[in-house]
């Protein structure tokens, strides 16, 4: 029996949590109180703001359903640890539609799991090999709940940075997003020794740590993370345009594209088109459109068109063998 009340709320709580509907008796019997304890306990979840519907009759019960906000959630110990690998292992391999809020969730998750389930978390991370579509290279999730927590909390960030020639330098910066491109990730911050805008890759960044010392967010000059990391990138590398009509409708193609990518405009046959602009080497392009599992076909540039011809020829002799 559970006779402390916030206790007893918690475990009502998970319990309702779970997608059924829950019988007034048979919770009664889980917590070990009179059904009349039990609807008390319900009417106080529902002043807290939980959505509990009661349903009448001999078959009636309770069950939580959706609410206009996000209530807390209780997990037990199993679903935390899920919930923690599964997150790290999409933050440390930059997976698409992992993005910094998923790297938010894990920070706040990490912050409360007891030591016990941190180690079980780092040891079924470290046995498991994820697969992934990206080659970019692997980055400590601590690493990335680090800054996370310093661009949610505004505040200033100290790290070790290895730039693209291998000179190593120390930062001080007032982090502003976290920015996945499907391969990578990058932090958009405010350099305070250069005075100006940077973009870091994050698995060049080593020893970071979150100052304490607060900050009023600056305006960023193009208004979007995404958009200032593309600038940034075109103007550290040569770009070009590529030109792809697709065969799929323009919702289809949109939600398997990256959305660094920008949208595709709808054809009169009912395809669409997408017109980009990208740094990417073709040969990584020509994969990541026939990876999309939608049939395409190219109008520009040449290099790319060729690139996808041999490419096709390639699989097409693989197969045959």
């Amino acid at each position: 029996m559970t006779t402390d009340t916030p206790a007893r709320l918690l475990q009502l709580l998970s319990l309702l949590q779970t997608p059924r509907e829950w019988p007034g008796g048979e919770l009664a019997e889980r917590l070990g109180v009179s059904r009349r304890t039990v609807r008390r306990d319900i009417d106080r979840l529902r002043d807290l703001g939980y959505p509990v519907q009661a349903t009448m009759g001999a078959d009636g019960g309770y069950r939580l359903v959706a609410g206009k906000a996000m209530p807390p959630l209780v997990l037990d110990d199993e679903e935390a640890v899920a919930i923690a690998v599964g997150l790290r292992a999409g933050a440390g391999h930059a997976v698409e539609g992992v993005d910094e809020a998923s790297v938010r969730a894990l920070a706040k998750l990490e912050q409360v799991l007891p030591s016990r389930l941190r180690h079980r978390v780092s040891t079924l991370q470290a046995a498991t090999t994820p697969l992934t579509s990206g080659d970019g290279p692997s980055i400590a999730p601590e690493t990335l709940t680090v800054i996370a927590s310093a661009v949610a909390g505004h505040e200033r960030l100290r790290f070790a940075y290895r730039a693209a020639d291998g000179a190593e330098s120390r930062r001080v910066c007032e982090p502003y997003r976290l920015v996945s491109t499907g391969r990578r990730w990058y932090l958009v911050a405010y350099d305070l020794d250069r005075a100006d805008w940077r973009t870091f890759r994050v698995d060049r960044v080593s020893e970071p740590f979150a100052t304490g010392l607060r900050f009023a967010p600056r305006e960023l000059p193009t208004g979007s993370a995404a958009e200032f990391l593309r600038r940034s990138m075109h103007r550290q590398q040569s770009s070009y345009t590529f030109e792809v009509d697709f065969t799929a409708p323009t919702e289809t193609v949109a939600g398997r594209l990256p959305h660094w990518l920008g949208a595709p405009e709808p054809l009169p046959d009912g395809g669409c088109r997408l017109r980009a602009e990208v740094s990417d080497p073709v040969e990584w392009l020509a994969v990541r459109l026939a990876m999309l599992g939608i049939d395409f076909q190219v109008r520009e540039p040449t290099e790319l068109t060729d690139c996808v011809r041999q490419l096709g020829m390639r699989l097409t002799r693989a197969a045959a063998t």
